[in-house]
């Protein structure tokens, strides 16, 4: 075979990892012919409300509500290792329900390993509820969390009865400690900046043999973390950062200083000065009901773009060899 045929049809295979899936909710749901042995599976890029957002009267949402292709799930991971026969998701969401349907439809696997979850803000653990006696009745689910998180789940109703019941098996996390989950696979828990209120707040480093996967939902300010992300992007090759506003003001009437996140526009002028490669493995997710970037013509989404960032999308299989 030519060599650039050859190196083509590469190029077409990787693209076709990265974009399966992404058209429609309704894809979401039909099996990938031939998934990688070991990948990432995108299960959703909205913020905790999820897209549309309930009672919202803006265009943002109104125009779109009939629009089901254009709904998106609140931001979640799906892990697989098919050669172990295992998969996991990080953060239990609103819409666990259709994710972990999404991830058994790709994946042909039926059992779910366990659940990380990032921290006590509601787009990223009331999915748990779904494990209770009134829908799964689910049999010991590792539920992998920080010692705060681990405390107000076993604390409180109606979280309390998942542990009781054994619904659940609470699996506490250490900052920066190793979890392997399989022969290919590991994770580690990172410390990042957020509004604590019940518990901490972490990101995820997700580790094969062949890729490194940086990935952080929520962080209040990239300059008030003790790392630097810059380095941190060194160090890996791919990056599913917060995006959940493209710019300040993007929410008339509320100080956004209460909700602190780094903007889209902070983060590109941040990682303006990054390489082609750098940049390329950078992809914004967690975005909030009136981020420009979920609507698919916008000039913010066209700017990102141009600037060297691409647009991963809901339903995208990242592949981990």
């Amino acid at each position: 075979m030519d060599f650039k045929i050859y190196k083509l049809l590469c190029l077409l295979l990787w693209t076709s990892y990265l974009v399966s899936c992404t058209n429609s909710k309704k894809s979401n749901f039909v099996k990938v012919e031939k998934s990688p042995e070991l990948y990432i599976h995108l299960l959703g890029i909205a913020q905790d409300a999820g897209y549309p957002q309930a009672n919202c009267q803006k265009s943002c949402c109104t125009d779109i509500w009939n629009q089901k292709e254009k709904h998106r799930y609140v931001t979640s991971l799906g892990i697989i290792d098919k050669k172990s026969g295992q998969q996991w998701i990080i953060d239990a969401t609103p819409d666990f329900k259709y994710q972990l349907e999404m991830i058994k439809q790709t994946s042909s696997i039926d059992y779910l390993a366990g659940i990380f979850l990032t921290h006590a803000h509601v787009g990223h653990y009331t999915g748990l509820i779904h494990l209770g006696r009134e829908v799964m009745g689910a049999d010991a689910t590792s539920v992998y969390a920080m010692p705060k998180m681990s405390s107000f789940l076993s604390s409180n109703g109606p979280w309390d009865q998942l542990v009781k019941l054994n619904n659940i098996s609470l699996q506490t996390l250490q900052a920066d400690s190793t979890v392997i989950l399989s022969d290919d696979i590991s994770i580690i828990p990172i410390i990042v900046p957020h509004r604590d209120e019940y518990s901490e707040t972490v990101g995820y480093k997700i580790i094969s043999p062949d890729k490194k996967v940086l990935f952080i939902p929520d962080i209040d300010k990239w300059d008030k973390w003790s790392r630097s992300i810059i380095e941190e992007l060194a160090n890996v090759n791919i990056a599913l950062l917060d995006g959940t506003f493209f710019k300040n003001g993007e929410i008339a009437g509320r100080d956004m200083s209460e909700i602190p996140h780094p903007f889209v526009e902070e983060s590109m002028s941040l990682f303006k000065e990054l390489s082609k490669d750098e940049k390329n493995k950078i992809h914004f997710i967690h975005f909030n009901h009136t981020n420009p970037l979920l609507r698919e013509n916008s000039a913010e989404k066209k700017s990102l773009t141009a600037s060297g960032f691409p647009f991963l999308d809901e339903g995208s299989i990242i592949p981990l060899e």
